[in-house]
């Protein structure tokens, strides 16, 4: 059965109005499916991949016969304007095609094509909004490219310097500039790239996460963007035989770090009910069956949807770091490799989205987005607003990633209503 069968086969067509078409949306989806499609039934289009930008195309073709005027920067980024009454700023909604190794079928996608689906409607019906609005592709939101994520947005609004550029290089080593010459733009047009006049951003997304389906909803309100600090510790301890040692003279580094992992576990709910730490990759020296060891390198993963709280977080899991080291006598070192700044979501557009779910009968739940998105760099300088769709069982980046058409069409709803909202502003 294709995408396209299984998201109609269920699809309540009374939601089939005000300009809303569910099978045309059903359809985009399908077709998008079929690029760099994999076995399992996900699909592989890696940022700046040739399989990115022939979704792109794709996308591009059907902007265009919606009467709209595209433009791409020198990063990939594409741009499609619907003019309004006044021209002379606008709003943005959108998202990416570019997609983690083996995928799914809505991360990303879903927010390009319900933005163009909101235009389309527009036409449908004969509107014309107050304001030109422009849908949004950004390049390499995943960062399988470049191991950098949100790297078209970041580009986009010049938070990729010319340091950080020098030293990127993908899988196979190849350089910035040569990833962009195989894409078909150059490293002078990526540097030449501006912002344009945006007044505003939204984006639908899928939630990635379990909330809405354990609460029986299509739809949900993000209540903000968690910004993650990646803190890389390492427990430097001495490596000695297996058999030999004493259990009461070892300075064992995987002991002190499985304890360090273990305790922080507790750290977030402390501060914050939407912080949170993960530990999800170990490096152990010498890595030997029956060495002792020496060295555990790993980086945590911090995150939380206010800054102030994810710091505080950070800093009690430094101190842990440091105490465990004091208490079994081994060293240990630390350095923040990351650190993005967490974009909550302010209050007035919350309160427009949870209205707008009320009036269709959806409980509006609001929801920390725990994932980072192309709305937490752009909301760095502009307001953005994000709508999450339910996710089936949570699962993302995922060939099992699924959202009905029922919950789909729905929250191109929500998000039509809510962008014209912001058109009379």
């Amino acid at each position: 059965m294709s995408v396209f069968e299984k998201l109609v086969k269920t699809y309540d067509k009374s939601l089939n109005y005000d300009g809303v078409d569910g099978e045309r949306l059903a359809n985009r989806i399908d077709t998008l499916s079929k690029i760099g499609a994999s076995p399992g039934g996900g699909v592989t289009r890696i940022g700046f991949s040739d399989e990115e930008k022939e979704a792109k195309a794709e996308v591009i073709t059907w902007m265009k016969e919606a009467g709209l005027t595209v433009e791409t920067d020198g990063v990939g980024n594409v741009f499609a304007r619907f003019k309004g009454k006044d021209d002379h700023s606008s709003i943005a909604s959108g998202s990416h095609v570019d997609s983690v190794p083996e995928g799914g079928n809505f991360d990303g996608p879903l927010g390009v094509l319900a933005a163009l689906e909101v235009v389309e409607a527009w036409k449908t019906e004969g509107f014309i909004p107050e304001k030109s609005f422009e849908v949004v592709i950004f390049s390499d939101e995943e960062g399988s490219r470049f191991n950098s994520g949100i790297f078209g947005s970041r580009s986009y609004m010049g938070l990729v310097d010319e340091a950080s550029q020098s030293l990127l290089k993908d899988n196979n080593g190849r350089t910035l500039e040569e990833v962009l010459d195989h894409y078909g733009t150059s490293i002078d047009e990526y540097r030449s790239v501006k912002k344009r006049d945006w007044e505003f951003f939204a984006e639908l997304h899928i939630e990635q996460g379990k909330v809405l389906e354990k609460n029986n909803q299509p739809a949900g309100v993000v209540s903000g963007i968690a910004g993650p600090a990646w803190l890389e510790v390492e427990f430097k301890g001495v490596a000695g035989h297996a058999g030999n040692t004493p259990m009461n003279d070892r300075k064992d580094a995987l002991v002190a770090a499985g304890q360090f992992v273990s305790e922080i576990e507790s750290l977030p709910g402390t501060v914050s009910e939407t912080a949170v730490t993960t530990v999800g990759k170990l490096e152990v020296y010498p890595n030997g069956a029956n060495v002792i060891p020496e060295s555990v390198k790993m980086i945590v993963d911090i995150r939380d949807i206010f800054k102030e709280t994810r710091d505080e977080v950070l800093k009690l899991v430094e101190n842990k770091a440091q105490n465990i080291s004091g208490q079994r006598g081994i060293e240990v070192s630390l350095s923040t490799t990351t650190k993005i700044t967490p974009v909550p979501i302010a209050e007035e557009y919350r309160a427009e989205i949870a209205g707008i779910l009320k009036e269709m009968e959806i409980e509006p739940l609001e929801i920390p987005s725990g994932a980072g998105h192309d709305s937490m760099i752009i909301g760095s300088e502009i307001p953005v607003a994000m709508i999450f769709a339910r996710s089936e069982n949570g699962i993302s980046h995922n060939p099992e990633e699924w959202t009905t058409l029922n919950d789909c069409v729905t929250s191109v709803h929500v998000l039509k209503e809510f962008i014209e909202k912001q058109m009379t502003k």
